[in-house]
């Protein structure tokens, strides 16, 4: 408490006393080093330079990230204990995520510190999120892992995040589908349409879903993951609202599956002709009498099925636990692929 009160006092007498105000009831404190709280919110279209070096959060956004990223899977990793590495993963990914940064940078009222140019263009959207990774670059630098470890503890976990909520909360829109794709076996790939970079430098990616060849949708991001995820959902929504597009999807598998499934060239013949032997009279005779022998009434000759001389892969069918058709095939082209470079 009496510290509380020591700060408050201090404060009077400080430049930019508004702004410690402010970050005190961000952070739960009041920074030391103000200089890396004013760089943190910052924006990049300012264009201040300090001895010929441009100043902007970006060095500290790329800073907190690494950082935010390890608080934050020491607190997961505590949390769930027994839990696998892919859903500690998931669980982590999913508090740092630009949207959820976003949504804490404006609740907290981070976003409103922001000095912009008022033309960030098409990064508006980030900027919120940016500035909150820039902001956790410097506490470590002011205060170090510890504070910026109970900044999220008590700050963000505490009162802003349901992590257990959060934890089995679904919001990996390639996962969804690529999960869908799998049970209902069809192919799905995504697709690079177009990578650019907008108006303030900053890459772009537009990545399209491809179901068995059908087009799905198209997303936008400034990362692979971000667009890819954008072209899920996307992709998915059209899924459930368009049954057009799941008919053309699934008559499109139909038409794979059955090029697939179509029978093979029937292999030719393996048996030989003799016909480089010389035949005598004699032994033709034998071979081939001509006289029925006498009061022997002649026996009615059964019609056998004609056995074909050509090998028929037809009745090769996949039982459990055999390989299938297609795998007899492919390991019989591999044998004699194999022998071909003997």
């Amino acid at each position: 408490m009496l510290n509380r009160l020591i700060g408050r006092i201090k404060l009077l007498f400080r430049q930019d006393k508004e702004l410690y105000a402010a970050l005190n009831d961000i952070l739960g404190f009041y920074p030391d080093n103000i200089k890396y709280y004013k760089q943190a919110l910052m924006h990049k279209s300012i264009m201040h330079k300090e001895k010929g070096k441009p100043i902007n959060n970006e060095r500290l956004e790329f800073l907190g990230d690494a950082i935010l990223g390890a608080v934050v899977g020491h607190i997961v990793f505590k949390r769930f204990e027994g839990k696998r590495e892919g859903f500690l993963t998931n669980t982590r990914s999913k508090i740092v995520q630009r949207d959820t940064l976003n949504k804490l940078a404006n609740e907290l009222g981070i976003t409103n510190l922001i000095v912009t140019s008022g033309n960030s263009g098409s990064h508006n959207s980030y900027l919120g999120g940016n500035a909150f990774e820039a902001l956790v670059g410097a506490i470590y630098l002011d205060k170090g892992y510890e504070a910026c470890m109970l900044f999220m503890k008590k700050r963000i976990l505490g009162k802003l995040i349901n992590i257990d909520k959060v934890a089995y909360k679904e919001v990996n829109f390639k996962s969804k589908l690529i999960e869908w794709s799998q049970k209902n076996r069809v192919n799905v790939d995504f697709q690079l349409v177009e990578q650019k970079k907008d108006s303030g430098g900053s890459p772009m990616f537009q990545y399209m879903v491809m179901i068995e060849g059908v087009e799905g949708c198209v997303g936008k991001g400034y990362s692979k993951k971000e667009s890819q995820q954008m072209a899920s959902k996307l992709t998915l929504e059209r899924l459930r609202k368009e049954p057009q597009y799941i008919e053309a999807v699934f008559a499109a598998k139909g038409n794979r599956t059955k090029m697939e499934e179509e029978p093979v060239e029937i292999a030719p013949s393996t048996e030989t002709k003799d016909d480089f032997i010389i035949v005598s009279e004699k032994t033709s005779d034998k071979q081939h009498p001509t006289k029925q022998p006498v009061n022997h009434p002649q026996k009615p000759v059964r019609q056998e099925k004609e056995k074909s001389d050509e090998f028929d892969l037809s009745d090769i069918t996949a039982t459990p636990g055999e390989v299938s058709r297609e795998d007899i095939i492919a390991a019989a082209e591999e044998a004699a692929f194999a022998q071909e470079q003997e």
